[in-house]
C-alpha cells in the first residue's frame, strides 16, 4: 500500500468480514474481523482518500450463517466513525452506480460475494478474470487491496481474480499477517517449538511433518484429540470411549503416518505423560501407564503440564495451534490455561492461531501477552504446512508485472 497513490483512485478492497451470527435472529454476535480491517486498512484508504469499494463473504449458501451484509456495513461505520454506504447488489446496475457515485473518502460495502454462483469454483486469475464478475467491476476500480488473509488459501474469484486486470497490493492485515508467520516459520529463532492441540489432527500430522523433515522446529509437543491420536499411534489404548471417538472422527487413518514420524524423531515429538479424565463430572488425573480408562479424556495432565512449562521456558520461538484440552470446561481449562501461562512467561517470540487458540486466549486474558495472534485459520494452517496460498501467489505475480 505504500508503493501506491490512492488519492480519488477507485479501490476494490477484498477482505474478511464473516463472523459469527446468531442463527435464529441471522444478528451479528462478534466482528473481531470487521474491526481489524477496519482500524487498519479501511482507515488508512479513507485518510488517503480513495473511493473505497469494500468486497466480503459471509458463510455458505445453504448455511445458517449465510446472510447480506447490511449489518456488517453498519458496524464498520462505527468502527470508522463515518457512515458507510451499502447496496444489495454485487455487480449490477445498482452496484455500478453506487460506484461511479462515490468522492474521496467515501467508503461502499457491496453484497456477499458468496451469492454470485461461480464465486466459489476454484480457478486461475486468467481464468477468473474472464467471470462476468471481474469483467463489470474491474472496469470501474484503479486498484485491487487484497486484505483477506484468512480467505487467501482459496482459488475463488474475488481472491484472484481482480488480479490479473487490475494493479495489485497487499492490504494491512494481509501484510502484517505474512510479515509474522514467515518471522516464526520461514526463520524462527531456535530452539523453536510447536504446540499442537485441538481436533484436527490431520494438518497436526502434515503440519508436525513439514517442520520436523525441514528443521524448523526442534521439538513438536501434542495436546487435545492431537496428543490423544499420538499416544494411539505409539501403541497405547485409551479405553473404548475414547478409541470409539478416534474411530467416530475418521482419524485412525493417519496412525500409520504418525508412527512413521515418531519412528523418525523420536526425541522431537512430545506426548502427554499423564490425562485428565472425566469422572462424576469433575477432574480426575491418571498417567498413561494406567490406560486404558473407561473415561473421557478431556485435558493433559500436572506431569505433562510441568514438562511441557520447562520445555516452553527455554524456546526462542513458539507457534501454538489448537488447545490442549477442553478449556470450555473449568474443570479441563487447567492444560491450555497453563500452557498459555508457561508462553506469557517465557522470552520467546510467540505466534498463536486458529479460532479454539484465539477463544482461549481471550478467555484467559492472554491474547495481549502473545507475541502475534492471528485471525485465520484454514490459512494460517495451510501456510504452515508449506503450502503456497493462491491469493498470495496471485499478488506475487501482479507485482512482478508491475
Amino acid at each position: 500500500m505504500d508503493d501506491f497513490d490512492f488519492k480519488n483512485k477507485t479501490a476494490l478492497v477484498r477482505v474478511d468480514f464473516n463472523s459469527n451470527i446468531n442463527p435464529q435472529t441471522k444478528k451479528i454476535l462478534e466482528a473481531p474481523r470487521i474491526r481489524a480491517h477496519g482500524e487498519t486498512t479501511i482507515k488508512e484508504l479513507v485518510r488517503k482518500g480513495a473511493k473505497v469499494v469494500i468486497l466480503a463473504h459471509q458463510g455458505r449458501p445453504g448455511d445458517p450463517d449465510f446472510a447480506p451484509l447490511k449489518q456488517h456495513a453498519e458496524f464498520l461505520s462505527k468502527v470508522l466513525g463515518k457512515p458507510v454506504q451499502y447496496v444489495d447488489d454485487l455487480f449490477g446496475e445498482k452496484a455500478q452506480k453506487a460506484i461511479k457515485q462515490l468522492k474521496s473518502g467515501d467508503v461502499l460495502v457491496l453484497e456477499n460475494v458468496r451469492t454470485y454462483p461461480d464465486e466459489l469454483k476454484k480457478g486461475t486469475p486468467e481464468e477468473h478474470a474472464k467471470s462476468e464478475f471481474v469483467r463489470k467491476l474491474a472496469p470501474l476500480a484503479d486498484v485491487f487491496v487484497n486484505d483477506a488473509f484468512s480467505a487467501a488459501h482459496r482459488a475463488q474469484i474475488s481472491i484472484v481474480g481482480f488480479t490479473a486486470v487490475l494493479p495489485s497490493v497487499a492490504g494491512r492485515i494481509m501484510e502484517r499477517e505474512l510479515k509474522a508467520l514467515t518471522k516464526a516459520v520461514e526463520n524462527p529463532e531456535k530452539p523453536c517449538l510447536y504446540i499442537l492441540g485441538g481436533a484436527k489432527a490431520d494438518d497436526a500430522l502434515k503440519i508436525s511433518q513439514y517442520v520436523l523433515k525441514n528443521n524448523i522446529a526442534d521439538q513438536v509437543l501434542t495436546g487435545g484429540v492431537v496428543g490423544h491420536l499420538f499416544l494411539a499411534a505409539k501403541g497405547f489404548d485409551l479405553g473404548r470411549s475414547n478409541m470409539d471417538f478416534l474411530q467416530k472422527k475418521e482419524l485412525m487413518g493417519f496412525v500409520p503416518g504418525i508412527k512413521s514420524l515418531i519412528k523418525e524423531y523420536p526425541e522431537r515429538i512430545e506426548m502427554p505423560l499423564d490425562v485428565a479424565v472425566e469422572v462424576d463430572k469433575k477432574r480426575k488425573e491418571i498417567s498413561v501407564k494406567q490406560l486404558p480408562t473407561e473415561y473421557s479424556i478431556f485435558d493433559i495432565g500436572a506431569n505433562t503440564i510441568e514438562k511441557y512449562s520447562k520445555i516452553i521456558k527455554n524456546a526462542k520461538s513458539i507457534v501454538f495451534s489448537g488447545p490442549v484440552g477442553v478449556f470450555e470446561n473449568k474443570e479441563f481449562e487447567a492444560g491450555t490455561k497453563k500452557v498459555f501461562e508457561a508462553i506469557a512467561s517465557s522470552k520467546a517470540y510467540s505466534l498463536i492461531g486458529g479460532g479454539d487458540t484465539v477463544s482461549a486466549a481471550e478467555k484467559f486474558g492472554m491474547a495481549q501477552k502473545m507475541g502475534y495472534v492471528s485471525t485465520a485459520g484454514g490459512a494460517l494452517i495451510e501456510f504452515l504446512m508449506g503450502e503456497k496460498l493462491p491469493g498470495v501467489v496471485a499478488l506475487e505475480k501482479a507485482a512482478a508485472r508491475t
